[in-house]
């Protein structure tokens, strides 16, 4: 059966031309010449919203998302709670119920206005995961060929050995010229991302084209199905050394989980999802989607590199003034610039970083690190972590965000997300926690918290951890010598966390946080305020009533 009479049975399109498997060459030229929408608030519907660089189809493409969704429009985001998932899901605002009494109509109502609008939509087949036991065959259908690239880039071409493939096929189905109606459709806007465990589909519909929405909808799918199979789901990066162990890192954004996962001394698995099975750690990803403000290139070779190479995709990054982007070498363009939004992204294949594990999957870990960037200037810069502390600090997800940018805004924020990834995390975080601890006793693996953030006090008084100090105390965990035998520590006296005395290449001062700080009345005062902060997230919880014990 070919594509057009599949979509037909299966979706119910039948007036529509389908542009079906074009290469990432042909997609660059069709999202230059037919994306069109809104790249100003007060602009039309109609503007391109895709654009060359001087290197053209040998460069990457750039695309400017409708401006109220330069990120994941998270309260737009739900689940039909279909009965047999309902008590499942970890409701929450940035991830809502969904009446299921609407969804056939509104579904109706989306392929009523595909097939009176005609013309064509883009269709990709890909998958979620490197490993059959796991990968989910995915299918996507929408009306922007950015988002046909954006998908062969972020997700792999090809697995092997899954059975049934229709029986298990997740479609996007992407139709941005859509406008849902709140009051009939069930919906919080005219804009709305569905995920629709029952019948297997996403949909992406009205003013929500920022291309991360299909990747993050997908990372959502696959957190809900691989618990059901008792394996592990993870938002972290993960490596393998040249000793042929593996390690898993989890972080927030801004703590370093791309960057240290990107050591030429070891190669890379994954920067942002991948799964923990009997197999061992995987990638879901066939590609990377980094962060592109204020990229230090000396410092993110890989990602630098990449900017100029043909297939990949700069996502709201201003053009240079007075310059167009078909004359502009994108390594010229300005990565500070912010005005359209301080979340610039860049997709990019992994065959981009020069040192990739075959098949993107590597052994057991023997190493998991929690990254977190304290802006108070309080946690010890490395710990080590016993059973009940790693679900703990798992469960949390801390790590501390600037206030603001303004002059004179120098407070730091908390932020906790569970799980290391909150709104993704379909299930509750006592599911994912209780398969980690699983994991780790099984397999023996040492967990350790790396603190990437402010010693000597906090920001705006203390300073950041340098890369240099943090690589070594970094290579020390993956070593095992922050749990050799003979290893000494400090159990800090708030926190109630173990700190090594010692860290090869690491002036032991920098180990204990209080050393640093001039007073240490102020020390103990900010460390029990951040202390308190923890303990109030845990209860606000609930953790404790879902069988998590309290470390602090």
């Amino acid at each position: 059966m070919g594509i057009a009479e599949q979509l037909e049975q299966q979706l119910g399109l039948s007036n529509v031309t389908f542009k079906y498997g074009l290469t990432k060459q042909e997609l660059f030229h069709e999202a230059i010449a037919n994306d069109r929408g809104r790249v100003r608030i007060d602009g039309p519907d109609d503007e391109q919203k895709a654009f060359p660089t001087k290197l053209g189809v040998h460069g990457p493409l750039i695309f400017y998302t409708e401006p109220t969704c330069t990120g994941r429009p998270v309260q737009d985001t739900f689940a039909v709670a279909w009965p047999e998932i309902d008590d499942k899901v970890w409701w929450k605002n940035d991830f809502k119920k969904f009446d299921p009494s609407k969804i056939d109509a509104l579904f109706a109502r989306v392929i009523d206005h595909l097939n009176a609008k005609g013309g064509h939509l883009y269709v990709k087949d890909q998958y979620s995961g490197w490993i059959s036991s796991y990968a989910i065959p995915l299918r996507f259908v929408g009306e922007y060929a950015t988002h046909a690239m954006f998908i062969e880039n972020m997700f792999v071409d090809q697995v092997d050995g899954i059975e049934n493939e229709d029986d298990k096929r997740w479609t996007i189905i992407n139709v941005p010229s859509f406008r849902c109606d709140p009051e009939r459709d069930g919906t919080a806007s005219d804009r709305a991302v569905i995920l629709d465990f029952r019948n297997r589909r996403v949909m992406v519909l009205g003013r929500a084209d920022y291309c991360g929405i299909n990747k993050k909808a997908i990372f959502t799918v696959m957190n809900y199905l691989l618990p059901e199979r008792g394996e592990m789901p993870m938002h972290s990066s993960a490596n393998i050394g040249k000793d042929g162990h593996s390690a898993i890192l989890f972080g927030l954004s801004g703590t370093g989980k791309t960057t240290l996962s990107a050591d030429p001394e070891r190669l890379l698995i994954g920067d942002d999802e991948h799964a923990w099975t009997a197999e061992g750690v995987s990638n879901f990803e066939g590609g990377c989607y980094a962060k592109l403000i204020d990229l230090n290139k000396d410092a993110e070779p890989v990602i630098a590199a990449a900017l100029s190479m043909p297939g990949t995709l700069i996502e709201n990054v201003p053009p240079l003034p007075g310059i167009a982007l078909e004359d502009t070498d994108p390594q010229e363009l300005d990565l500070t610039d912010q005005s359209i939004t301080e979340n610039t992204r860049f997709s990019y294949p992994l065959a981009c970083n020069p040192g990739v594990a075959e098949g993107a999957r590597g052994p057991h870990p023997n190493t998991l690190v929690f990254l977190t960037a304290d802006a108070f200037g309080v946690l010890p810069p490395v710990s080590i972590l016993d059973e009940d502390e790693v679900i703990y600090h798992f469960v949390s997800g801390f790590t501390a965000k600037l206030a603001g940018t303004e002059v004179g805004i120098t407070e730091p924020k908390a932020a906790f997300s569970a799980c290391f990834g909150a709104p993704f995390m379909a299930q509750k975080p006592s599911v994912y926690a209780k398969l980690l601890a699983e994991k780790v006793k099984q397999h023996k693996t040492r967990c350790i918290l790396l603190n990437t953030g402010w010693t000597g006090g906090g920001y705006g008084e203390g300073q950041r951890i340098s890369i240099k100090a943090t690589r070594a105390m970094l290579n020390a965990a993956l070593a095992g010598d922050l749990h050799a035998e003979g290893m000494e520590y400090d159990v800090h006296p708030i926190f109630g966390l173990k700190m090594p005395k010692s860290c090869p290449g690491v002036d032991a001062e920098l180990l204990n946080p209080k050393n640093g700080w001039d007073d240490g009345a102020q020390y103990d005062a900010k460390a029990e305020e951040l202390k308190a902060m923890f303990q109030k997230n845990f209860e606000a919880k609930g953790f404790a009533a879902l069988g998590i014990k309290p470390a602090m």
